[in-house]
């Protein structure tokens, strides 16, 4: 995929931290030679974490993300170093930035635990080493390493080093691994029928990420895909030879779709290839079935990791929970979060159903299981959720036998 069309959830992401005046900003506009970032002698100029989409060779394409100060003072500083830590989840790549003249404080080796705790790469920059004489920088150097062998002596103000960084960063990307939204579950010249809504929450003149992602990934693996709405659903499946190899449906169609699609033809959703894709459909699956147990006034955390304007028939605040109330016949309190957010302590929620997660990247979908599990709070999902309370969780699953068996 080129830069424009490259998704941010398919991006590297590349955080980068360090204290205020460390030079964090300046360092990203020399890492990617551009004047991206605000650079200034106050210190906490930047104040949340500010992603930027961009390529960097001989990376490609990255999500760049500049951080608030690790060591910021105050009430208001606390959040922001919250923020900044909370970054982490998301990072396939983490820069700590030092600066040499402060040397490696507290506040630095609080993070690069971090770092090492949540086991991902990372170099520490040692940063306005031109400011140093010969034997400073020797010295900084063994303190470094006690740290880490990754690390680098640079100067965002002269590009001394900046050249080996970009080397250094590029030989810690992440090893591609071999997931694909559909493809393998297709052969060649298949028909595969994606069935997206068009209603008052689509995007004029586009289709959703999701139904983007899933055509480009049939069309890849060489199959064929016919792409209709619901109400064109029949006809489309009448003018077909023989039948589609999938159907794959925008979930809140769930109930529609199915009794349209014969039931030898294989069904799922959007959403279900997304959690596949993205790591976390087998605990949404084994998870559902706490909707069996929802009583009056239980908590139920619905999560989003976009922050789409609201409709009056939106899914996440508006069609979710008439669902469930008709479901389970109890009036639960729901909470909303979307985007960014998503809390550290869940205890107090029965249940999370989240999005299928397309504009999240697979770290970030994997640490919010992770703090489900850890926290023993069931979290399932959109496509896994529907389909569960409308009776056909068996039929959208069965494409993909491994999850399959986790409901005999």
């Amino acid at each position: 995929m080129s830069l424009n069309t490259t998704p941010a959830a398919e991006r590297i992401h590349i955080g980068i931290f360090g204290k205020r005046n460390a030079g964090k900003s300046s360092l990203i506009n020399a890492v990617t030679s551009q004047d991206l970032a605000i650079v200034s002698e106050q210190k906490g100029t930047t104040t949340d974490p500010v992603y930027k989409a961009m390529e960097l060779l001989p990376l490609g394409p990255v999500m760049i993300i500049d951080t608030p100060g690790i060591d910021d003072e105050g009430d208001l500083g606390q959040l922001r170093i919250e923020k900044a830590y909370q970054v982490l989840n998301k990072c396939d790549i983490v820069l700590l930035v030092v600066d040499a003249q402060t040397g490696i404080t507290k506040e630095d080796k609080e993070l690069w635990a971090k770092v090492q705790e949540k086991n991902l790469p990372g170099i520490v920059v040692l940063n306005k080493v031109d400011l140093l004489s010969e034997m400073q920088q020797a010295m900084l150097t063994v303190a470094a390493m006690q740290l880490t062998k990754h690390c680098y002596l640079v100067s965002a103000e002269t590009g001394f080093n900046i050249k080996g960084l970009k080397e250094a960063i590029a030989a810690l990307k992440p090893k591609e691994t071999e997931r694909q939204l559909v493809g393998d579950l297709l052969h060649p010249y298949d028909v595969v029928i994606l069935v997206t809504p068009i209603d008052s929450a689509a995007p004029k003149g586009r289709l959703i990420l999701p139904q983007q992602q899933v055509l480009r990934n049939v069309l890849d693996n060489n199959a064929i895909g016919l792409v209709v709405q619901e109400t064109e659903l029949a006809q489309a499946l009448l003018k077909l030879v023989e039948p589609p190899r999938l159907v794959v449906t925008d979930s809140q169609a769930f109930a529609k779709v199915a009794q349209i699609v014969p039931p030898n033809v294989p069904l799922t959703s959007f959403s279900i290839l997304m959690a596949r894709y993205k790591g976390s459909l087998e605990n949404a699956v084994r998870a559902v079935r706490t909707l069996d147990t929802i009583q009056d006034g239980d908590k139920i955390l619905i999560s989003e990791g976009c922050t789409h304007h609201r409709q009056c028939q939106d899914i996440g605040t508006v069609k979710m929970p008439g669902w469930i109330r008709q479901y389970t016949r109890a009036e639960p309190e729901f909470c909303f979060t979307s985007g960014g957010e998503f809390p550290a302590d869940l205890s107090e929620y029965k249940l999370v159903v989240h999005c299928g997660g397309c504009m999240l990247n697979e770290k970030e979908m994997l640490h919010r299981n992770k703090v489900a599990l850890a926290q023993g709070v069931p979290m399932t999902n959109y496509g896994i959720a529907i389909a569960y309370m409308h009776g056909i969780l068996q039929r959208t699953v069965s494409p993909l036998p491994d999850i399959a068996k986790l409901l005999e």
